[in-house]
């Protein structure tokens, strides 16, 4: 790639295959550099660090991952939402690990630049707006957020850190868990009365 055509997208995209590659945590401004055949210092022209650079990434892979959901989940409510919905964070997750994991990762982002960034924004419009759709209000709703969010993740995290090793196939258990968070959505426990935490 030459230098001439260099923007803070093109480092920040060419970091996002880095870190699929190789680990979000391995990402080096030399080997992006070396990715996009310009030296080190090219690239402090378009991202101030390292730390602005993975804030780039995850914001830009919180973005893909919103436009991935959103496609999946247009037009769906109920079950068939909340499948689409995971089906899609698990797929992300699959098929860009290294992204993923920027999406996971609690990174100090430029503030300026995380107002500008539409993806966090959307994820959470998406899944509160698929959460209503069982009749949630708050407190709930951010209780229901917090078990999609870490059942998904720990799910994708030991999958692909080899933690299913049982004959029985991840998939099956995958789909038996979105049957049960399906079934404690539709039947979800009131809130305690004078419950503000």
């Amino acid at each position: 790639m030459a230098r001439a055509g260099l923007t803070a997208e093109r480092v920040t995209i060419a970091g996002a295959e880095l870190a699929d590659e190789v680990g979000f945590d391995h990402v080096t401004m030399s080997q992006v550099a070396r990715r996009l055949g310009v030296k080190d210092a090219s690239l402090y022209t378009h991202v101030r660090s390292l730390s602005d650079l993975r804030g780039r990434i995850a914001l830009w892979a919180a973005d893909e991952k919103t436009v991935l959901i959103a496609e999946a989940t247009a037009g769906l409510a109920g079950k068939d939402a909340l499948v689409a919905f995971a089906n899609a964070w698990r797929e992300y997750a699959h098929q860009h690990p290294g992204r993923y994991t920027a999406t996971q990762t609690r990174i100090q982002i430029d503030p300026e630049l995380a107002a500008q960034a539409p993806g966090p924004r959307r994820a959470v419009s998406l899944t509160y707006g698929m959460l209503r759709g069982y009749g949630l209000a708050e407190p709930d709703l951010t209780d229901a957020v917090r078990l999609l969010r870490s059942t998904f993740h720990g799910f994708v995290a030991l999958e692909a850190a080899g933690g299913f090793a049982h004959e029985r196939a991840p998939q099956h258990s995958w789909d038996r868990a979105l049957d049960a968070l399906n079934a404690l959505l539709e039947h979800w426990p009131s809130s305690r009365e004078g419950d503000s935490s």
